[in-house]
């Protein structure tokens, strides 16, 4: 006779629209038995997260006042955060019988990535995890061009391979999605091979150490062919090494 009773009212309420009015305002119904009995969600702990405000992880996940523990989906919670950019891993763990425990581990800012005039802040994976809206990130490798992202591991350790010559490099620009332009500071433009860069890096510090290849009036240091280096110079010392060449005399006839 409950049941009947039950079912004819609960049909009553789906009918006349009344069931959506206490789901959208109280939940569903096993929700809202299981907070009658105790198994409401009465704590959120969150441990692990420093840029993003625990606010923000809450609101990401999805857990609110209608929701009881054990009918909770853990799982679908997890993948929630994990849909924001900035966190790495999630758990989410039931504690009954009204404690819910979240830890979460942050990606970290490893560069800057420019595409398209916009300027992202990336992760060592390369996935990006905010826009650049102050200067705090400025110190951070800079990376350009679509797929440069994805290659931020071989930039870094192209970086570091340069040992004192990296505090001068202003950007990498990733060409055509196969090799890297490195840029510096001064304007000089140095063309890395598509394949095994570190010996053209190994060329470049010795150009340095030598001849101080990148404080001379140069262009472009083009190292992409590996037995030779070819040098582009700008334009006023082309001119001025034009000047300085014997000038040949045309012979005159008769």
């Amino acid at each position: 006779m409950v049941l009947l009773f039950g079912g004819v009212g609960l049909a009553g309420l789906v009918q006349n629209g009344g069931y959506d009015q206490i789901v959208a305002s109280e939940g569903q119904p096993w929700d809202i038995v299981a907070r009658a009995v105790g198994f409401d969600i009465s704590a959120v702990t969150i441990t692990g997260q420093s840029r993003l405000t625990e606010k923000e992880l809450l609101d990401a996940s999805g857990v609110g006042p209608k929701n009881s523990l054990p009918f909770l989906d853990a799982n679908a919670v997890r993948e929630r955060l994990m849909a924001v950019p900035l966190v790495k891993s999630a758990r989410v763990m039931k504690l009954y019988p009204d404690r819910l425990v979240v830890a979460i581990e942050e990606r970290q800012p490893h560069a800057l990535w420019q595409r398209e005039g916009r300027v992202s802040v990336i992760s060592e994976d390369g996935v990006a995890i905010d826009e650049l809206r102050d200067e705090r990130y400025l110190g951070l490798p800079f990376v350009v061009g679509e797929g440069a992202q994805k290659r931020l591991p071989e930039f870094l350790q192209l970086l570091k391979g340069m040992e004192d010559l990296a505090q001068r490099v202003k950007a990498g620009v990733m060409v055509a999605g196969r090799r890297w332009d490195i840029e510096m500071t001064n304007g000089v433009i140095v063309k890395l091979p598509e394949v095994d860069p570190g010996p053209a890096v190994e060329t470049l510090k010795r150009l340095q150490r030598e001849a101080r290849i990148l404080d001379k009036d140069v262009m472009s240091v083009d190292l992409r062919t590996g037995d030779r280096a070819i040098i582009r110079l700008t334009e006023e010392a082309a001119a001025a090494r034009e000047a300085t060449l014997p000038r040949k005399t045309k012979k005159t006839g008769g």
